[in-house]
């Protein structure tokens, strides 16, 4: 079971969640913490974005309607992406090789002292100065 705290979600571990892939049993963990009481869960609305795009991609608009839903309905925070948290993923992607929306969950993270909960490998590649604290939903070492 996760510990108490501040977590930020990646749209990898959204997506996990949502389609009961690996690391889909540790989303759901944290999710019934943060109904509980026992965690704050965050989600930048640029991630959430890209959740939306993937899915009705893949699936089409009507499932990427009722997935918005079934996120709304989740003991989540959405967080507007803001000048500072825009400026703090610039900042990021500068400096390091990722995705610009991944930028967006990181630099969440860090503006609200969170652990990164994802398993997308591509977070390897941040530079360590950055101090970014991951959650990895596919076992990787931290």
């Amino acid at each position: 079971m996760p510990q108490a705290g501040k977590y930020v979600l990646d749209s990898y571990a959204i997506l996990a969640y949502l389609g009961a892939e690996q690391g889909s049993d540790r989303v759901s963990d944290l999710l019934r913490m943060a109904a509980d009481g026992g965690c704050h869960l965050y989600v930048c609305v640029v991630n959430l974005g890209e959740v939306m795009y993937i899915v009705e991609r893949e699936r089409g608009l009507r499932k990427a309607q009722q997935t918005l839903a079934r996120i709304d309905e989740l003991p989540v925070e959405i967080v507007d992406a803001d000048r500072a948290l825009t400026l703090a993923a610039a900042h990021l992607k500068a400096d390091c090789p990722i995705a610009y929306a991944d930028c967006f969950a990181a630099a969440l993270s860090q503006v609200k002292s969170a652990s990164l909960v994802t398993g997308a490998p591509e977070f390897r590649k941040i530079n360590p100065d950055y101090h970014l604290k991951i959650d990895w939903l596919t076992g990787q070492a931290d």
